[in-house]
């Protein structure tokens, strides 16, 4: 049952939010504040709708805190009144995985909370283990291990190395990296897919040469 949990200083919203989710087979729970929010386990969590709007810190920050403070890799939905372009171009760059304007239909959030789980869980990945020697990756508690320590990365590090080390020798184009693992995001390109990898291959450390780069094809990881 996958665990939620709404992050909106309007009571009411929660209610309404908790209410209809469970109907679906979600556990939740609600926090009024960020800061009441900032105390949860964040990372035992599958997915956090917050709400941009709130009092002394915003979902943006609590967003900011999450990604670059405490490099939890949870998905974020934000519920947000503001609809400009530069709005939800900031809520993407801070790590969002997807948003709803308000007012919103519950089934709307309903049908966007299960896509973003689908991306971030696909089918029969739970409590799959991935396996490179020293290397393990928990696509469950999304962690990775390294000669028995767990290693610091972003979420998208994380979904890049999944995804290459799942398919072990087979090549995967910048367009597909981006395709599968930015999804619906509107403002990254190729450079984003290279400058991932960079970083990704330093922090596996002798694992790092295993993802090969090729001309033409892309990335692929093969520690053969």
């Amino acid at each position: 049952m996958p665990r939620l949990l709404i992050v909106d200083d309007e009571k009411d919203i929660c209610e309404i939010l908790q209410f209809n989710l469970e109907a679906e087979g979600f556990s939740t729970e609600a926090c009024y504040s960020a800061e009441e929010a900032l105390k949860k386990p964040l990372s035992e969590f599958d997915l956090i709708l917050l709400d941009i709007m709130m009092g002394d810190i915003s979902g943006y920050k609590m967003a900011e805190i999450i990604r670059k403070e405490q490099q939890i890799p949870v998905p974020i939905i934000f519920l947000t009144a503001k609809t400009t372009e530069n709005n939800v171009l900031t809520g993407f760059t801070l790590g969002a995985d997807d948003y709803v304007t308000k007012p919103f239909s519950v089934k709307e959030v309903i049908a966007r909370v299960k896509a973003v789980i689908k991306r971030g869980n696909p089918k029969n990945s739970d409590n799959q283990l991935i396996r490179s020697g020293k290397l393990q990756i928990d696509t469950k508690s999304k962690t990775v291990m390294l000669d028995d320590k767990v290693l610091d990365l972003t979420r998208k590090e994380f979904e890049i190395l999944a995804l290459l080390a799942k398919y072990k020798g087979q090549y995967f184009s910048r367009i597909e990296i981006l395709e599968k693992v930015w999804a619906d995001d509107v403002i990254v390109t190729e450079r984003n897919v290279d400058v991932n990898i960079t970083r990704l291959r330093k922090k596996i450390g002798d694992h790092g040469p295993f993802i090969r780069g090729k001309s033409g094809f892309g990335y692929c990881y093969d520690p053969i």
